[in-house]
């Protein structure tokens, strides 16, 4: 494809439709019918994250063993449903204003990280949470208006958001892979296949089916592959549910045997109508101080600045994928609109947070709608417009056991670690730090460690090999507070 260019496609036809002139599809060479296809294939391409963000962080308690939507059990339906609405409503936001074809919702990783290792810090809660994702959508947001956004993009060295990404996926597989037992704790090793060292139970048959089907699927590249095996898979745990009755699992203890042949999560049984009006308890569970308070300035910083980087980079190579593959991209390599995108961007993390399910960001499956001819904002509308649909599906969330919905989980972890060849292992100041985000990342069980990691023997390898002035002065900034992060137990000891 060659760039395109704003003088290359020419005016709009005068008989144009006050839509066709609004979203300027002839002008860049598409049709409304292209559009709404276009649209409707990206929302199919990423309407999975309505089923998978409430796995993620609908099914994890804050330190005070509370869950998203209230209570001290998971609401996933509610934070389902409020994945739909800010999806939803920042994707039409996106295609009115900013006019791109670009769909948002919540970011995985980005809800892996809130959910494993900012909730269960002492004193955090789910509200305090938000808070903090509320805090580094405003940052960002602050950064676009000055302009400071490309400063901190170019500071942070590509191998490191590289391995960032390599590590999260790594993160999230494991956490699919447990989340179904497909692995689980052993007394001998710290991991082993299954309950008992193999692949046993009508639970684990549908993982395995579900993953295997996620891969041929994908592989022969269809369409929304994904969200298909999550429902074929769901189907199957339905009819084996419907003739078993399997029920719940329940871990064995001294007085009972449990139930170690059941679901996760859920018994995959619909109880009652899958359509009803959206609970959307999720809506301003948001404390602005109170993660501050938790965690203290520092914890807040190294928090917001491990959102930001996510969040941060992988908008831009988002924009600008999604540009190269529907020629968007003007000759002087700039893209339309680029500054009401990033706002766009910026403002979805806000509502997101606001939303009380985690930061909403671009999504890189919106460039399969425009792999179906999707050029404006119109396709962005009908998959905003497709999410709030979904709303009032929420209550079929409820049905979905971990072992239907993981694998899914561990094909993103495999998509996102495929930019492990982007780094260059063969440079010890590259490969050392980058080996170590990556590997702490599921070992600790902790993303910031992974990311702190990084950053901290990266800026001590180029001291040591007299290399100091050629590392940018925020990741000395950002070094040392990893650096106070991990020595925290032993501050706050000498402090009391």
């Amino acid at each position: 494809m060659s760039a395109a260019s704003s003088s290359d496609l020419g005016p709009a036809s005068p008989s144009a439709s006050g839509l066709d002139r609004f979203f300027e599809i002839s002008r860049r060479g598409s049709t409304i019918g292209r559009e709404i296809r276009g649209g409707l294939v990206t929302f199919f391409a990423m309407c999975y994250i309505v089923v998978l963000n409430p796995l993620i962080i609908g099914t994890v308690p804050d330190s005070t063993g509370h869950y998203l939507g209230g209570g001290t059990a998971p609401n996933l339906p509610a934070v389902a449903a409020g994945t739909a609405l800010i999806a939803g409503i920042m994707s039409i936001l996106m295609g009115t204003w900013a006019r791109f074809p670009l769909a948002l919702a919540t970011g995985l990783g980005l809800n892996a990280y809130v959910a494993y290792s900012v909730v269960s810090l002492p004193g955090m809660t789910w509200a305090g949470a938000m808070g903090l994702v509320v805090l580094e959508g405003l940052v960002i947001l602050v950064l676009v208006m000055t302009g400071l956004r490309r400063a901190i993009f170019e500071a942070v060295p590509p191998f490191l958001k590289t391995a960032i990404g390599v590590g999260l996926g790594l993160f999230i597989a494991f956490v699919g892979l447990f989340n179904a037992r497909f692995v689980t704790h052993a007394a001998a090793t710290p991991v082993q296949l299954g309950n008992d060292g193999s692949l046993t139970g009508w639970p684990t048959l549908v993982f395995v089916i579900g993953l295997l089907l996620t891969i041929v699927l994908w592989v022969r590249r269809v369409p929304g592959a994904m969200l298909i095996s999550i429902v074929a898979a769901t189907l199957l745990a339905v009819v084996i549910e419907a003739v078993e009755h399997l029920g719940a699992f329940a871990p064995a203890t001294d007085a009972d045997a449990g139930n170690p042949g059941g679901w996760s999560l859920n018994p995959p049984a619909l109880s009652g109508s899958p359509i009803a009006l959206p609970d959307l308890s999720t809506l301003f569970t948001v404390d602005l101080v109170g993660g501050v308070t938790a965690i203290g300035v520092i914890g807040v910083i190294v928090v917001v600045f491990s959102l930001l980087l996510a969040d941060f980079f992988d908008t831009m190579g988002t924009m600008v994928a999604v540009a190269q593959a529907g020629d968007l991209v003007q000759e002087d390599g700039d893209i339309p609109g680029t500054q009401r995108i990033l706002l766009v961007d910026s403002l979805a993390a806000v509502a997101g947070g606001i939303g009380g399910v985690s930061s909403a960001t671009a999504y890189a499956e919106s460039a399969t709608g425009v792999g179906e001819g999707a050029r404006t904002g119109l396709a962005s509308v009908v998959t905003g417009m497709a999410f709030l649909a979904s709303m009032f599906l929420a209550p079929v969330v409820a049905m979905v056991p971990y072992e239907a919905a993981t694998p899914a989980l561990v094909m993103v972890g495999f998509l996102m670690m495929t930019q492990i060849v982007d780094i260059d292992f063969s440079d010890v100041e590259k490969a050392i730090p980058a080996f170590l985000t990556i590997i702490l990342m599921p070992f600790a069980y902790s993303i910031t460690v992974g990311i702190g990691a990084g950053f901290v023997t990266y800026v001590l390898i180029r001291i040591v090999r007299g290399r100091a002035r050629e590392v940018h002065w925020l990741l000395y900034v950002v070094a040392l507070l990893f650096v106070a992060y991990f020595l925290r137990g032993a501050i706050e000891h000498l402090i009391v």
